[in-house]
């Protein structure tokens, strides 16, 4: 997978310099004739736990924060080891073709696929031209369009969400942003096919809801899924962007809670560290646990797949009041 520049994190800086001292003993061990093996198997240990001891009480805005640096693995990273052969697909038939949304077909573990997913860029330039994976109303439709094919042929869906949120343009609005994202929600529900959405990094509101109507929806570990970027949320109720923190611990974004509140079915483990850390490693784990549900989908008939689906999404918001 591409690497690319990231911005360093102050809750990881103690990794960053730890990562460095190891990188520099052993630059010594293999231009001198110290013996220095012991040293450095120390430091690795003592990476392997200060890492630990961080990514395990990350705080909900360090992790929206550590999905949102560069070199995080996107949907365009994870497809080549998740599919045996993959073509993508472009155009909404309607003369447009957007960038922050990919689509295509590929065999996964013996079986045709339609992969969708937001697509994020890897510096400044791509990002302007994959305008920071924020999709435009083209793009929903350009993903309407494939798992409509999809379910002519009895293709199975995956959608790889990664999004701060649906491009909010002056232009989007004309071009019908709400009814794109609307008329995706009503038919992802009618589908006979199965359906697996998987959040890899930042799910942002309508814009990942979009293509986020399924029978299973997966989370990587770190990744958040939310209503609104919890600076937008901060600007919202207090008039200060600067109370992100409250308002991230206010909404609930993490894997774990999400799971606790059945938004989402599953959490995937990440390498510590993050999937940026070890993306190969995360690849592989994300393959098997797509492999697993999909052939427990697969035993289910589509009128059960559908029941399930709607049941799933007509039981989230149920809350009880104590009087």
């Amino acid at each position: 997978m591409s690497n690319r520049k990231t911005i360093s994190l102050d809750f990881l800086k103690p990794v960053l310099e730890l990562e460095y001292q190891i990188q520099q003993l052993s630059k010594v061990a293999n231009t001198s004739k110290l013996q220095i093996d012991q040293e450095l198997k120390s430091f690795q240990v003592e990476l392997g736990v200060l890492k630990k001891d961080i990514f395990s009480s990350l705080t909900p805005l360090q992790r929206l924060h550590l999905v949102r640096q560069a070199d995080r693995p996107t949907t365009l990273d994870y497809i080549p080891h998740l599919m045996d052969q993959w073509i993508e697909v472009h155009g909404d038939r309607a003369g447009g073709d957007d960038s922050a949304m990919v689509t295509g077909i590929g065999r996964f573990k013996g079986k045709t696929v339609v992969f969708i997913g937001h697509q994020r860029g890897k510096d400044t330039k791509d990002n302007v031209i994959r305008n920071f994976g924020m999709a435009s109303p083209g793009g929903y439709r350009k993903a309407l369009r494939l798992m409509q094919h999809a379910n002519r042929f009895n293709f199975p869906i995956f959608t790889f969400i990664d999004t701060p949120g649906a491009w909010a343009g002056i232009e989007a609005e004309q071009l019908g942003q709400g009814e794109a994202i609307a008329v995706n929600l009503r038919e992802m529900f009618s589908f006979n096919v199965p359906i697996i959405c998987t959040v890899l990094g930042e799910g942002g509101s309508g814009g990942a809801l979009g293509i986020g109507i399924g029978d299973k929806i997966l989370m990587l570990e770190y990744a958040v899924y939310t209503v609104a970027t919890p600076e937008a949320c901060a600007a919202i109720l207090w008039k200060d962007s600067k109370k992100s923190l409250e308002a991230a611990e206010a909404l609930k974004i993490t894997s774990a809670d999400l799971q606790l509140l059945g938004i989402i079915d599953d959490v995937i483990e990440e390498p510590i560290g993050g999937s940026q850390s070890n993306s190969i490693c995360a690849a592989n784990i994300l393959k098997n646990k797509l492999d697993y549900e999909l052939n427990n989908l697969m035993n289910l008939s589509s009128d059960e797949r559908k029941e399930m689906r709607y049941n799933k999404f007509r039981k989230m918001g149920t809350f009880y009041e104590v009087l």
